[in-house]
């Protein structure tokens, strides 16, 4: 079972999400905070195969340097990651694909194939998610 995680402060949208990926057999949890989510990290440890799903669009966290400094303190682990931004944002994109994010993609598109994008991702490195 592919397992993700999601840092996602819209209740709705974080709603969508976990609905999409449950209906097609994948464990998520979302979290509503970067508190929350660090705690989930340290509780989860070293995740072979899970997948961090963060939102950039968050006015309150900075999801490229929440990347930069998960990996930083080590907490990261062998997650994949994959962010979401509005997609009238591009420095969003642009900043989260420059630190490193694995997969960059619009709202929109994560509503759509959620579930395909999330289980590329935990396929490993080598996977087509374009």
């Amino acid at each position: 079972m592919v397992r993700a995680l999601a840092l996602v402060p819209d209740l709705l949208f974080g709603s969508r999400i976990q609905g999409t990926l449950r209906a097609a057999g994948f464990e998520l949890a979302v979290v509503s905070d970067e508190r929350l989510l660090r705690e989930q990290l340290a509780e989860r440890g070293d995740a072979e195969g899970e997948v961090l799903i963060v939102d950039l669009t968050d006015p309150d966290v900075d999801g490229a340097e929440l990347l930069r400094s998960l990996r930083d303190a080590g907490v990261l682990g062998p997650r994949r990651t994959l962010g979401f931004y509005a997609h009238v944002d591009v420095s969003a994109r642009e900043r989260a694909e420059a630190v490193g994010f694995d997969l960059v993609v619009p709202r929109s598109r994560l509503a759509r194939e959620g579930a395909d994008l999330v289980q590329a991702l935990a396929d490993g490195p080598g996977a087509s998610v374009d």
